[in-house]
């Protein structure tokens, strides 16, 4: 039986799933709001109307997506970007211009052994840099 992966941080498991799923393609398959939209039979989800915030069924969708275990090992850097997939899926035509998915924590660091570099949306709270790089994480601001 596979080992799962649990996050604390919805956010880093965010960057991650951003990185296996998007970046690497290990992690599968690849989600596409517009064909999850279409296909969602317990309402109608319209990304026209809703995708300005986060469509709560496609957030609940990547907090429920079971990551293995095994596949944290291929994780070495996370680099948050405004313009990564995960983002436009879960808040189509998302700004950048907020913190709604700043990291908050390190402490799932844990998970990902060969972790060794992040790039972090700005935050005006250092001490998140300085949580990773406490951890041995190389750690800069995008």
């Amino acid at each position: 039986m596979t080992d799962m992966a649990t996050f604390s941080d919805f956010n880093f498991k965010l960057a991650v799933i951003q990185e296996l799923m998007y970046e690497q393609g290990v992690l599968g398959p690849r989600f596409d709001v517009y064909a999850f939209a279409r296909d969602y039979t317990a309402r109608e989800i319209d990304i026209d109307e809703e995708g300005y915030e986060i469509i709560p069924e496609v957030r609940c969708y990547f907090e429920r997506l079971e990551i293995p275990a095994e596949l944290l090992l291929c994780v070495e850097r996370l680099d948050q970007d405004g313009g990564d997939e995960i983002y436009m899926q879960l808040c189509p035509f998302w700004d950048g211009e907020d913190d709604r998915f700043n990291i908050r924590s390190a402490a799932d660091v844990a998970l990902l052994p060969n972790l060794k570099t992040v790039t972090l949306f700005y935050d005006d709270d250092p001490r998140i840099l300085q949580a990773f790089r406490r951890l041995d994480i190389k750690a800069a601001w995008l």
